[in-house]
């Protein structure tokens, strides 16, 4: 695509982003000089300009000084004006997508983990499990790896490994080694015109790999159930419903713990322990093992590495815990995801009350799926809603979170908040009572609000 003896400088619009960011610390590394901006300062733009990046706060058609390569965020709209101003300039403007098959084909094998739900988590499984294996692999995860306190590891090994978002069909510019499909919902209706759209685009995912390569799905999933025999690449399946590769039973949940035996092509391997609760995370665990054991990985260094694992930043991220209170901070934004979390805490947490502050993220979201999310939210003893976070949408005329506080009191619930986010902390002190579990939701802002929620916890 580029002559990279020809690139020296690369400039990222939107590097704030968890996926502009990693894939920026890893080209830094990598040895390129590297520049970006964002609209604003996060932790994360901190982070880079800790490691020598030049990180402009603000767009300014100066920001590109001297790139030789200008890379943008699917946040990003065409008419920015750096973007603008690279072409002007007959600078090579390009997606992030473009850049990330670029970065896979670094490595002799890459690993590229897609689906709806669980990428991230998926992702960081596999990681630690490579890490614990010591192949040195390099990483570039949607999240921050607790063990690893970064999203982002440029190793010396053959692996690279990413997330294959599905986000504004971003996924289909990628041909790595080994693909994952974890699951498929609908979702990113601005992308796809409906739900066949969308498992089009998974099937032509996976069947973008090369010959020598496979496909991991998981055999419980109906819309995987509907494309796998139109996949042409070889088939690692893995499930706790059905008959697959690798199978999940006995399952056993015990707060924020959870065990299963694992059986491989029928016959029990091994008892595995997990850290992380729910069902949800035991597919994401069954996957990361089906594609390591798949590349030779012994079972005791994959317990090993699971046991260790600590998690991933804002994935059931246990932020406060005593005798009365727990706060967890997840980054669920869409119905499965919220009602995972919440069946997360039912499972390990029977005797806790629930108070679920949920902030919707996307006007377009929320329109689509309210009935959803009110659903989900339902199970929650107290549920306070903050208002919609918009991101790259402009609102939607008659869509508030009121339309999931409707149809939540529809269903019953009296116990449900709307609540402007500067009200949040003196909301939540009114209502909190002992033995409580609070759990902040979204892929907005919310997590901000933590230190003042763990201050009213100390306090009480």
């Amino acid at each position: 695509m580029f002559d990279k003896s020809k690139v020296k400088k690369i400039h990222f619009i939107g590097i704030g982003g968890i996926g502009m960011s990693g894939m920026a610390e890893l080209l830094l590394k990598s040895g390129y000089l590297i520049s970006g901006s964002d609209i604003k300062e996060n932790d994360r733009t901190i982070f880079l300009s800790s490691l020598g990046v030049e990180v402009f706060i603000g767009h300014n058609a100066q920001n590109i000084n001297d790139s030789d390569l200008i890379v943008y965020s699917s946040a990003v709209k065409i008419d920015n004006i750096e973007i603008l101003e690279g072409k002007k300039r007959g600078t090579l403007v390009i997606k992030r997508a473009e850049m990330l098959a670029e970065l896979i084909r670094l490595k002799p094998v890459s690993i590229g983990v897609s689906g709806t739900h669980g990428k991230t988590t998926t992702c960081s499984l596999i990681g630690s499990i490579l890490f614990y294996a010591e192949k040195d692999p390099t990483l570039a995860v949607g999240g921050i790896v607790k063990s690893f306190n970064t999203n982002a590891i440029s190793g010396k090994g053959d692996i690279i490994l990413v997330e294959a978002d599905e986000y504004d069909k971003s996924f289909l510019s990628l041909s790595p080694t080994i693909a994952i499909i974890n699951n498929i919902e609908l979702e990113h209706l601005d992308c796809y015109d409906d739900i066949d759209d969308l498992r089009k685009s998974f099937k032509y995912f996976a069947n973008n790999i090369p010959f020598y390569g496979f496909v991991a799905i998981n055999l419980d999933d109906k819309n995987l159930e509907k494309i796998k025999n139109d996949i042409k690449r070889p088939l690692v399946t893995y499930s706790i419903d059905g008959k697959a590769n690798y199978v999940a039973k006995n399952i056993s949940f015990n707060k924020n713990n959870a065990s299963f035996d694992l059986y491989v092509h029928d016959k029990f391997v091994d008892t595995i322990f997990i850290n992380i609760p729910g069902k949800h995370n035991v597919y994401n665990v069954l996957c990361a093992i089906s594609v390591c054991y798949e590349l030779d990985i012994e079972i005791d260094i994959i317990k090993n590495a699971l046991i260790n694992f600590k998690g991933v930043k804002r994935r059931f991220d246990i932020k406060y815990k005593d005798d009365q209170y727990i706060y967890i901070d997840d980054y669920a934004h869409h119905p499965t995801e919220v009602s995972a979390t919440l069946k997360s805490v039912l499972e390990g947490w029977q005797n806790k009350k629930i108070i679920s502050i949920f902030q919707p993220h996307l006007f377009s979201r929320t329109q689509m799926f309210c009935d959803e999310f009110a659903d989900s939210l339902y199970c929650s003893d107290t549920v306070i809603l903050l208002d919609i976070f918009g991101g790259r949408e402009a609102p939607i005329e008659n869509v508030s979170s009121k339309l999931i506080f409707d149809k939540l009191s529809d269903l019953g619930h009296n116990n449900v908040v709307l609540c402007d986010k500067k009200d949040l902390v003196r909301e939540l002190d009114k209502i909190i009572e002992p033995n409580s579990m609070i759990i902040t939701m979204g892929a907005g802002d919310v997590f901000k609000y933590g230190k003042e929620i763990i201050k009213i916890l100390t306090e009480k």
